[in-house]
């Protein structure tokens, strides 16, 4: 049996072959998935994952592409984005919201600002949805995901059930946790601060103006490459401090506005991108002895 036809047969429109993964990141790059899967409910999600476990098929869950590098051989297997019903944000008491995975966190931010709910307002910093930004416990401007969460609500890929922890269950560590690879989040509940919406307006307006200044926007780029080594220590200060701060591999760049934010110029390839980060990495070890971790994902063949 042909089990390509099979699949289209059991998922409709909602699968799609050979899809072009440079769609799907902000750096607009990579190959193409063998399979792409759009879940548009939890029954959904279940009943593909269900699918996929069967034919021992490698799987991959995207969120907004935005600290996602695709490889230019793509994904072999079966590439997972959460849909509609995975986007919302409701509130369950006067301080406390349930917000869908997929929900962009700019949205969360904005729905706090309009609850009167603080303590949200960093998320207007953070590109991406929410299930990224907690399994990167993603932060900004001394806040970040592990202060405001109280529980999460996930998808185990073994049991095929959706299970919630909660937050004290959770390792969280600088820009990660100890969650399992098995899970998929698909929601959380987050705790804000009751302030007055012109507080928060204002809070959120200066964090928004101090990204403005000192991070690039409206290019091509993944947010920070490299994970800061401490407080004192940042990626961006090592790679200025190693003299990396132009160096460029075919159309791939580093941004002058910030050095640890790396560009995908118009033409490069993932490859570009990637020998970057490694030729990057190994001058800032050689004069520094400092070894960069990566905060973005790099994922494909």
């Amino acid at each position: 049996m042909n089990s390509n036809i099979d699949l289209k047969k059991k998922f409709g429109d909602n699968l799609k072959e050979n899809e072009n993964l440079s769609n799907y990141s902000w750096f607009n790059l990579g190959g193409r998935a063998e399979y792409f899967y759009k879940a548009n409910n939890i029954n959904e999600l279940i009943k593909f994952l269900g699918e996929v476990k069967e034919r021992k098929l490698k799987t991959l869950i995207i969120g907004a592409g935005s600290n996602t590098l695709f490889r230019d051989k793509g994904f072999k297997g079966a590439v997972i984005k959460l849909g509609k019903d995975f986007s919302y944000t409701k509130l369950i008491d006067k301080n406390t919201i349930e917000v869908g995975a997929s929900t962009l966190d700019r949205k969360i931010a904005n729905f706090g600002k309009d609850n009167n709910l603080g303590n949200l307002e960093f998320l207007s910093c953070i590109p991406g949805s929410l299930g990224g930004a907690i399994i990167m416990n993603s932060g900004c401007y001394e806040h970040d995901i592990s202060q405001v969460l109280l529980s999460i609500k996930a998808i185990d890929k073994k049991k095929l059930s959706e299970i919630e922890i909660k937050k004290d269950d959770i390792k969280f560590l600088y820009r990660g946790t100890n969650l399992s690879q098995e899970l998929i989040i698909t929601s959380a509940k987050l705790r804000g601060v009751i302030k007055k919406k012109e507080e928060i307006e204002k809070k959120q307006n200066s964090l928004i103006e101090m990204k403005k200044n000192s991070q690039p926007s409206q290019i091509k780029t993944c947010g920070s490459t490299f994970k800061n080594i401490s407080k004192e220590k940042k990626a961006w200060m090592l790679i200025k401090e190693s003299g990396c701060e132009n160096y460029k591999e075919g159309d791939a760049m580093i941004s002058q506005k910030h050095c640890n934010f790396f560009v995908n110029n118009g033409n490069a390839k993932s490859a570009d991108i990637e020998n970057l980060i490694k030729k990057v990495k190994s001058k800032v070890y050689e004069k520094t002895g400092v070894n960069l971790e990566l905060e973005i994902k790099i994922v494909g063949e």
